[in-house]
C-alpha cells in the first residue's frame, strides 16, 4: 500500500494492455499525468503476470492482440481480481464476434472504439 498523507487518497492503479506499444505507453502516460498510477504491458499474458504484483483497480485492454485476446485477458482478470474494473477498446470489426461469444458465456464488458480520445477515456475511468 503506498504511503499517503491524510488529505490524499491512494491513486487508482490502471493496467493498460495493448500489443501496439506506442498506444499502451501513450495511454499510461496520459493516465499517470491525470493522477492515476498506470502501467503499460504489451500482451494479455504480460497483463495476467502483472495482476499479482501490480494489483490494478482497473484493466484497460485492446481486444485484438496476438496470444491472449483482450476478452480472454479480461475474463482471467475478473477471476483473479473480482473488484477490478475492466474497459476494453478496439479498432477492429472482429471484436463484435468475440464480445458476442463472451456474452454467451456470461461475461459482460464495456467497450470503447479506437481511437479513443483521452478526455473520453478519463471520463469513463472516473465514472
Amino acid at each position: 500500500m503506498p504511503e499517503t498523507t491524510p488529505t490524499s487518497a491512494p491513486k487508482s492503479k490502471v493496467l493498460v494492455a495493448d500489443d501496439e506499444q506506442v498506444i499502451a505507453n501513450t495511454l499510461a502516460i496520459i493516465l499517470n499525468q491525470a493522477g492515476f498510477e498506470a502501467k503499460a504491458v504489451y500482451s494479455g499474458e504480460k497483463a495476467i503476470e502483472a495482476l499479482d504484483t501490480f494489483e490494478p483497480d482497473m484493466l484497460i485492454s485492446d481486444v485484438i492482440m496476438t496470444g491472449l485476446t483482450g476478452i480472454e485477458t479480461a475474463i482471467i482478470t475478473r477471476e483473479k481480481l473480482p473488484k477490478c474494473k475492466i474497459l476494453l477498446f478496439s479498432g477492429q470489426a472482429a471484436t463484435a464476434d468475440l464480445l458476442e461469444k463472451a456474452r454467451a458465456e456470461g461475461h459482460e464488458f464495456e467497450i470503447l472504439a479506437k481511437p479513443v480520445h483521452p478526455t473520453d477515456l478519463l471520463a469513463k475511468l472516473r465514472s
